[in-house]
């Protein structure tokens, strides 16, 4: 079908015309006409009213809105209007609000916005209206919104046209919402706990933070490339050098990487440094963060995501790496598992490519992420990584093969990382240069090194532990969302195919 042919172009082009005939008429997209109520304020304070008591004391108000439904009956019409609380029924008679008026509300579409002065009532029905008396198109909408009772069914047309979506669905209102009101829980609860909030660059120097590929930019003025951040890891732990014990970023990072139902190269983590303690008080503090949010947010601890039951009011479980791989592979050798050789046959067996480079804590990774991740549908936290992936981590007292960190797992993915902090100079030195021999090797996400942050350690970092939270994941997972596209406003898309 030619594109001028197209029956939502047909209908682009009537629009167009009655616009033309508006502007002829004067009209010029109005703005000195004001609202004195809302939908949802009106439905909650006089949902229970009756005529009588509308007539004993009338009430008028002022309300403005997308016109989402319209039925015209000869000399009396009703619309429904929808603001961002919620809609509510506007009813207009010829005789009341003018012949003129009420001929120009017929030529209007669904999508106009607009304007009415009225007084409530109810109708024979009992819903709650205005009255209308005096009405204004405000805005004249050019493309027709989806069919009335389907809405905005294709994914991919809510992803890329998310104005569409959130006019038509109001499950996708809520659940931006309810991101918001996770975002404001997160703050209100570590500012009570004397954490301060902080900014740091989103342009670096150098992409340290994270074994992440970054985007790279060129700043014109310094004449030299910068690197969109991986992390902001690095930034928050020099403000703990310099004394702010308690600080936390709710921040954008930026990886140039896959793109898939959990994976956007820009997301929103929350990262968290807190001096004088160690990851299992992070454990603590995380837990019971998600247990008071759940409550906060829905009355409850116990929540469904994708047909599965979360419990946030039972103790989250706690393994090792090397435990839950022995769970999920009960024919591995659990007494060589760091052993570089067996490793490499137990891959090849997995079907897991190996680099040349990858020593056994790499090695070890590889078989829990293929083997075990995707298991752990509970609250479970993983414990005692490998030093060898875990370059910003402290060693453990016990096993210096192994670091003080942890990962949360629910519903098979990842959502919050952390770890007892690296604070010795020498050593943090010592990983970098390992980080560096692995980029020399090809590994795109091995971290730089980075002179000035060795500096800040050789100041003194106190004991801290840090946590990070991968926010993005944790609105999926409160608003029951399969794709992490469906948390983010505008998310990263393949470019679209012109037909």
């Amino acid at each position: 079908m030619a594109e001028s042919n197209r029956p939502e172009n047909k209908l682009v082009a009537e629009r167009r015309k009655k616009l033309a005939a508006l502007r002829a008429d004067g009209f010029a997209f109005p703005n000195t006409f004001r609202r004195t109520a809302l939908a949802g304020q009106l439905h909650r304070v006089y949902d229970e009213h009756s005529n009588e008591a509308f007539e004993a004391e009338p009430v008028e108000v002022l309300v403005a809105g997308r016109m989402m439904t319209q039925r015209v009956m000869g000399k009396a019409s009703f619309a429904t209007i929808q603001d961002r609380s919620g809609q509510i029924q506007l009813f207009l008679q010829r005789d009341q609000v003018g012949k003129e008026a009420y001929d120009g509300f017929k030529g209007w579409d669904l999508g106009d916005i607009v304007w009415a002065r009225g007084t409530l009532f109810r109708t024979r029905t009992g819903e709650l209206s205005v009255k209308v008396c005096e009405m204004q198109l405000l805005t004249k909408s050019l493309q027709p919104l989806p069919e009335k009772f389907h809405g905005l069914s294709d994914q991919e047309s809510k992803y890329r046209q998310r104005y569409v979506d959130l006019i038509v669905n109001e499950s996708s209102r809520e659940v931006f919402r309810v991101r918001s009101k996770i975002v404001q829980f997160i703050r209100s609860y570590l500012d009570a706990m004397d954490f301060l909030e902080v900014e740091t660059p989103m342009m670096q120097i150098l992409p340290g933070g994270a074994l992440a590929r970054p985007f790279v930019t060129y700043h014109n003025a310094l004449e030299r490339d910068l690197y969109l951040r991986v992390a902001p890891e690095l930034y928050l732990k020099r403000l703990v050098v310099g004394g702010f014990e308690r600080v936390y970023e709710i921040n954008r990072s930026f990886r140039n990487e896959g793109i898939s139902t959990q994976h956007n190269p820009e997301f929103t983590m929350l990262e968290l440094y807190l001096a004088y303690a160690d990851q299992t008080v992070l454990m603590d503090l995380l837990e019971n963060l998600l247990r008071s949010l759940a409550e906060s947010l829905f009355g409850r601890t116990e929540l469904v995501y994708q047909g599965q039951e979360l419990k946030f009011d039972e103790p989250f479980r706690r393994v090792t790496v090397e435990e839950a791989i022995a769970e999920q592979n009960p024919e591995l050798d659990t007494g060589r598992l760091r052993d570089l050789d067996y490793l490499r046959d137990a891959c090849g067996r997995l079907d897991i490519p190996v680099q040349e480079n990858a020593g056994p804590g790499k090695l070890l990774i590889e078989i829990f992420e293929k083997t075990v991740e995707r298991q752990l549908d509970k609250p479970t936290y993983v414990t005692a990584y490998p030093a060898e992936v875990s370059p910003l981590a402290r060693r453990s007292s016990d096993d210096p093969w192994l670091v003080d960190r942890f990962e949360l797992f629910m519903a098979g993915r990842e959502l919050a990382n952390g770890f007892a902090e690296l604070n010795d100079p020498e050593d943090q030195d010592e990983r970098f240069r390992q980080q560096m021999e692995q980029k020399d090797f090809g590994d795109d996400e091995a971290m730089p090194y980075d002179t000035d942050y060795i500096r800040a350690l050789e100041y003194g970092l106190p004991p801290t532990a840090g946590l990070g939270i991968g926010i993005d994941r944790l609105v999926m997972l409160l608003t029951d969302s399969p794709s992490i596209r469906d948390v983010l406003l505008f998310p990263h898309l393949r470019p679209q195919r012109e037909d």
